[in-house]
């Protein structure tokens, strides 16, 4: 519940600013003003996530070490309304201040929230408008980088705002390229997962995934085609724990109309390959130096190759195999 206090804080660009920290490399809130920004006493606030703490993995919120927090108020010369002593504070990522979007209840949650983003939309447009002030890596940085996390995220954000507003909100935290999120396609660089949903958006009619180790990743990119592209994924679903039917299942729920066949690759392929309009004029083959569920985690590479004669008559045969059951 939120607290008493009828104190709205206001939320505008040096507020946000001041609330903002790099831990472990990344762009973070720390719960006690994040519970602020919301209406909510500290420990009522994590009190809500606890409740919901299976949306908040790791990834998406951790436990600050007691030299971070020192590194963070040293580095800004602040006087915290984090106490010092009583304990240690969480660090969410944007993930998990997407997720709290759909966590938190009340219409002062959603009022914060639309606050936020139109908030972010503002600095956006600011700077696509003096881009040319920018240095190219910073450039290279204003790409969509909205991780769809569940049915309820997707619900939120359609009724509250665009999906178009949502991602600028997202954008505040990604000011630069760090080699952990660089992909290289045929030349260029590209943020990871753009990359990925780059290629799927082109496809006219089919794809094809050529991949023993998937995730909730890959559908993630997959989502971004068009919605009548039909989608074959072949795979040994190698990973652990592996894609799991479960999270198929969320995916159908969160974009309807669309499907996937799952066919087994039976150890025939060692590496990764995504295949365009496969059997028409326009089929293209991509190589890929690593799987799409690990896409942003290291440097790598995707080439379009020229040559496909070669591949036409093996990707075909591969149509054949067995089915991929999901558990």
């Amino acid at each position: 519940m939120n607290n008493t206090d009828n104190r709205i804080i206001v939320v505008n660009e040096s507020m946000l600013k001041e609330r903002i920290h790099v831990v472990r490399s990344q762009r973070v809130m720390l719960d006690f003003d994040l519970a602020e920004i919301y209406g909510y006493s500290t420990k009522a606030f994590n009190q809500q996530v606890k409740n919901n703490i299976d949306r908040f993995p790791d990834d998406f919120r951790f436990q600050l070490s007691r030299e971070e927090v020192n590194y963070i108020l040293r580095s800004k010369n602040l006087t915290s309304s984090w106490g010092g002593s009583r304990y240690l504070p969480y660090a969410f990522t944007e993930q998990g201040i997407y997720m709290l979007m759909s966590t938190l209840k009340g219409d002062l949650a959603v009022s914060q929230s639309i606050a936020l983003v139109r908030l972010f939309k503002a600095m956006k447009d600011y700077l696509i408008e003096n881009q040319t002030l920018l240095l190219q890596k910073n450039y290279f940085a204003l790409v969509d980088k909205v991780e769809e996390n569940s049915k309820e995220i997707k619900e939120m954000r359609e009724s509250m705002v665009s999906k178009t507003d949502l991602s600028d909100f997202i954008k505040l935290f990604d000011q630069g390229l760090s080699n952990e999120e660089i992909l290289i396609l045929d030349g260029q660089p590209f943020k990871a997962d753009e990359a990925y949903q780059k290629i799927y958006r082109s496809a006219k009619s089919k794809i094809m995934v050529i991949d023993d180790y998937i995730g909730t990743k890959t559908l993630h990119h997959l989502a971004h085609s068009k919605k009548n592209a039909k989608i074959t994924i072949i795979s040994d679903n190698a990973a652990r724990p592996g894609l799991r039917l479960s999270e198929y299942n969320d995916y159908l729920t969160e974009n309807p109309g669309r499907t996937i066949t799952f066919l087994q690759s039976l150890h025939r392929s060692h590496d990764r390959y995504i295949v365009l309009d496969e059997g028409t004029k326009d089929m293209k083959v991509y190589h890929c130096g690593a799987s799409s569920k690990d896409a942003g985690k290291r440097i790598t590479t995707i080439t379009r190759l020229s040559d496909i004669d070669d591949y036409k008559t093996t990707v075909r045969s591969m149509l054949g195999n067995p089915v991929l059951q999901l558990r």
